[in-house]
C-alpha cells in the first residue's frame, strides 16, 4: 500500500542531498529520502533502509552516512512523534505509540520487508517492530540501542533520567530548563553527552542541528515537553522489563549487526557486551573511544560497517 504524500516545507538535510517529505499517518509525519552520492537515477532494486533516530534526535542523525548507503537501494529516515519536525502529544510520543507508527510507515511508506537502523531508542523501537511483525523486516542494525541499565549508570546520566521519571519533578525541569535553552546550548549539550570527543562533530551537521533546534521552538514548548517526558519514562519501562526485553531480542530471527561505541555514557559497554553474549547469532561491531552515536562521530566507520554486512546478507 502506499499512502500520499506531499514536500516539506523545510530542507534541513539538504546539504546530504535529501528530499523531505510529510505524509499524513493519523497526523502529519515528516521523512526524509536519500539520494545515491554517485548520482545513480536507476530504479533501487534492494532492500530499502529505514533510520530510526533516537531520544531527542531527529531525521539529522543519519545524513553522514545516509547518502553513501543509498546506492540500489531506497534509504529513507523518519522522524517519530515528538520529535524532529513531526508534532507529538503526551499520548502518541510513547515507545509503543512510535513503534506503531514505524509499523504504519514501513508498510504504507517504502513497503516492506526493510531493514531497519536504530540508534538508542529507536534501536529499541526497531527491536520491538521485529519480533511483533517479523514479516516486515529483513535485517536490523542496532546502534547503540537502549538495553537494561548495568546496576550502576553513569552518574549524571543517571540522575538525568530520574528527574524525568519523578512526576512533577520531570516537568518542572522540562519547563524551567530544557525549554528556556537556546537552540546553541540545547544542541551542545546533546553534543558533549553522545560523542566521546565533541571535537569531531561535523559543521555542516552543527549548523543544521542548531537551525532545526530553533524551528522546533516554534511549537508550542507544552507539547514539546509532554512529549519529549511521554518517550522517556516509557522508555525507561520498556528496559526496565529485562526479561520481557531480552526475550524480545533472542525472538529475532534476521540478521543483526550490533554497533557500539565502547566510550557511550547512556548505554554503557557493559550493557552491550551482554547482549551480544545472550545473542551469539548477532555481529558485534565495538568502537573504542566513540559515544553514543557512531554515526555522527565516526561516520567513515560505521558506513563501512553496515556497507560490509549489508553485502554478506544482502547482495542484490
Amino acid at each position: 500500500m502506499t499512502t500520499a504524500l506531499k514536500p516539506a516545507p523545510w530542507a534541513f538535510a539538504a546539504p546530504w542531498g535529501a528530499r523531505g517529505y510529510v505524509t499524513d499517518l493519523d497526523g502529519p509525519v515528516h521523512w526524509i529520502e536519500f539520494a545515491p552520492r554517485d548520482g545513480s537515477d536507476d530504479t533501487p532494486a534492494g532492500t530499502p533502509l529505514v533510520f530510526v533516530h533516537g531520544l531527542g534526535g531527529s531525521h539529522l542523525n543519519w545524513c553522514l552516512i545516509g547518502p553513501e548507503l543509498a546506492a540500489g537501494r531506497r534509504a529513507v529516515a523518519l522522524d517519530l512523534h515528538g520529535f524532529g519536525l513531526t508534532p507529538g502529544t503526551r499520548a502518541t510520543s510513547t515507545v509503543q505509540h512510535n513503534a506503531r507508527l514505524l509499523d504504519r510507515f514501513v508498510r504504507q511508506v517504502t513497503g516492506t520487508p526493510v531493514i531497519l537502523v536504530g540508534n538508542s531508542m529507536g534501536g529499541l523501537i526497531s527491536i520491538l517492530q521485529a519480533a511483533a511483525a517479523p514479516d516486515s523486516v529483513a535485517g536490523l542494525v542496532l546502534v547503540d540501542p537502549a538495553l537494561p541499565p548495568p546496576m550502576k549508570p553513569d552518574r549524571e546520566v543517571g540522575g538525568q533520567f530520574l528527574m524525568y521519571a519523578l512526576p512533577g519533578l520531570g516537568e518542572l525541569y522540562a519547563r524551567t530548563v530544557m525549554s528556556r535553552r537556546p537552540p546553541q546550548l540545547t544542541v551542545q549539550r546533546v553534543i558533549e553527552l553522545c560523542f566521546a570527543d565533541p571535537s569531531r562533530v561535523d559543521p555542516a551537521m552543527l549548523t543544521a542541528s542548531i537551525a532545526l533546534a530553533a524551528e522546533r521552538q516554534n511549537q508550542p514548548a507544552p507539547a514539546r515537553e509532554q512529549a519529549f517526558l511521554a518517550a522517556s519514562r516509557s522508555l525507561m519501562r520498556v528496559v526496565g522489563l529485562r526479561r520481557r526485553y531480552w526475550e524480545m531480542m533472542a525472538s529475532v530471527r534476521v540478521p543483526v549487526l550490533l554497533i557500539g561505541g565502547e566510550a557511550d555514557r547512556l548505554v554503557p559497554i557493559a550493557s552491550l557486551r551482554q547482549a551480544a553474549a545472550r545473542n551469539p547469532g548477532w555481529e558485534p561491531l565495538f568502537l573504542p573511544g566513540v559515544g553514543h552515536t557512531p554515526q555522527l562521530e565516526v561516520p567513515e566507520r560505521v558506513t563501512g560497517a553496515l556497507r560490509d554486512w549489508l553485502g554478506q546478507h544482502f547482495a542484490s
